[in-house]
C-alpha cells in the first residue's frame, strides 16, 4: 500500500484503526502507538504517553526518541553494535501492507536484523483491547526483543496508580547506575537489589521504597527487571489500576519471560527530558538482560535462574510473537490487582486485594 491516510499528531503523521470501543492512532516511522482511546462506559480514556515535546522541538536526536509515545517493537531490545537503540523497528520507516478498519498490517526489512518483521496492529468490536503479532522471518542467531508501552500517569494523583504483576520468581533492581549524576540524572534504587515485593524496593541509602504506588513524589528514573511463574497455561500479567479503570498486559512467558518497570518520574535534566517527562511508567514484555542491549542479553547472564535474556532463530523458520493490552473499567474503591484469570474462553476476570472482582470480554487465547 502507497498511500493511507494520515493526520499529524504531536508532529508525527499517524494513521488510525477503530471498533466501538477502540481507536488506535500510529506512527509509520517506527511505528509507535498512540494515542490509544479506549471508549468506556463513563467516558473515554488514553493511558498510553505523548512525548512533551515533538519531533521537530529536538533535530539530532535518535528518531526514536523524536517521537517518543506509547507502545514500540524492539528488535534488539536496548543497545547494539551496528544500529540504533532498540532497532531499526523502533527508529525506522514501517511500510503499511494491508489497512482495514479494525486491522493495520506493516511490514520492514530491517538491515540492522537482515531479516524481515510483519506486524499486525489489531482491535476487535466489544473489546477494550489491543492486539499485537510481530512475526519474524529469515533472522539467523540469538537476539532480544520486547514490547515498550508507556503509560501516562502525571494525570493521577501522587500514589494513586497501583502496580501489580502475576506471581514473580526473581525480581532485581538494574545491577548497575540506571541514572548518572554527572549527566543531570536521580535514582533512588539500590543498584543490584534483590527483591520480593514492589512495595519494599531497597533504595540508596538503605531505606525501602514503595514502587507499588505511582507516581511517586520523587524526581526519579529507574529500573526494575521481574520474571513472572505464569500460570498453568504460561501466562503472565502486569497491571495499574487507577481511578476508573484497569489497564493490563498478558503475555506468554515462554516468548517473554520478564518485564520491565522503567520509571521515568522528572529524573532526567539533560535534553530532550528537560525534567518534564512526569509520571510515566514503562511496562516493557521482554526476552532481553533489562536494557543493556544485544550483547549482554547474549552473554545468557540469568542461566543459573533459568530466565532466558535472548532467543535463539532460525532464518528457514518463521516465528510469531503475540502481546495484547486492555483496559477494563473498574469501580469506585478498586484496588491494586491481586489476580488476572480466565474462568471461560472470551472472559477475564480482573480482582482486587479487597476481593472485588471485575469481569470483560476479552480473547486471552489469542497470546497462548
Amino acid at each position: 500500500m502507497n498511500t493511507i491516510p494520515t493526520r499529524v499528531i504531536n508532529g508525527e503523521p499517524s494513521f488510525s484503526i477503530a471498533t466501538d470501543t477502540v481507536t488506535v492512532w500510529m506512527t509509520l516511522r517506527g511505528n509507535h502507538i498512540a494515542p490509544v482511546i479506549f471508549h468506556l462506559p463513563q467516558g473515554d480514556v488514553t493511558p498510553y504517553s505523548l512525548a512533551p515535546w515533538t519531533p521537530t522541538d529536538h533535530l539530532g536526536i535518535d528518531p526514536l526518541l523524536e517521537m517518543l509515545r506509547g507502545d514500540f517493537w524492539c528488535m534488539p531490545f536496548g543497545a547494539q553494535p551496528d544500529g540504533p537503540a532498540h532497532g531499526e523497528a523502533a527508529n525506522a520507516q514501517w511500510n503499511c501492507v494491508e489497512l482495514t478498519e479494525s486491522t493495520a498490517h506493516l511490514r520492514i526489512h530491517a538491515q540492522d536484523l537482515g531479516a524481515q518483521i510483519d506486524k499486525f496492529v489489531s482491535v476487535r468490536e466489544g473489546q477494550t483491547a489491543l492486539f499485537q503479532e510481530f512475526r519474524i522471518s529469515g533472522l539467523q542467531g540469538s537476539f532480544s526483543y520486547g514490547t515498550h508501552p508507556i503509560l501516562d500517569l502525571s494525570q493521577f494523583p501522587f500514589e494513586a496508580a497501583r502496580i501489580s504483576t502475576g506471581a514473580t520468581r526473581w525480581a532485581s533492581v538494574f545491577p548497575d547506575l540506571f541514572s548518572r549524576a554527572e549527566l543531570g540524572e536521580n535514582q533512588v534504587l539500590e543498584p543490584g537489589a534483590v527483591f520480593d515485593n514492589l512495595s519494599e524496593i531497597p533504595a540508596i541509602g538503605g531505606e525501602a521504597f514503595d514502587l507499588s504506588r505511582y507516581p511517586t513524589t520523587t524526581p526519579h528514573e529507574d529500573l526494575v527487571m521481574l520474571t513472572q511463574r505464569g500460570d498453568e497455561r504460561g501466562l503472565g500479567w502486569t497491571a495499574v489500576s487507577v481511578p476508573g479503570y484497569v489497564w493490563f498486559a498478558l503475555k506468554n512467558v515462554k516468548d517473554f519471560p520478564s518485564t520491565l518497570l522503567w520509571v521515568s518520574n522528572g529524573g532526567r535534566t539533560q535534553n530532550p527530558w528537560n525534567g518534564r517527562h512526569l509520571g510515566r511508567l514503562g511496562v516493557e514484555d521482554v526476552c532481553s538482560f533489562f536494557h543493556e542491549g544485544l550483547e549482554a542479553s547474549r552473554q545468557d547472564r540469568l542461566a543459573h535462574l533459568g530466565i532466558a535474556t535472548a532467543r535463539e532463530f532460525n532464518a528457514q523458520t518463521d516465528i510469531s510473537l503475540r502481546v495484547l493490552q486492555s483496559v477494563v473499567p473498574s469501580p469506585t474503591g478498586f484496588g491494586r490487582v491481586a489476580t488476572i484469570e480466565m474462568p471461560l474462553p472470551n472472559i477475564v476476570r480482573i480482582t482486587d486485594e479487597f476481593g472485588t472482582f471485575i469481569e470483560q470480554p476479552l480473547d486471552w487465547e489469542y497470546v497462548i
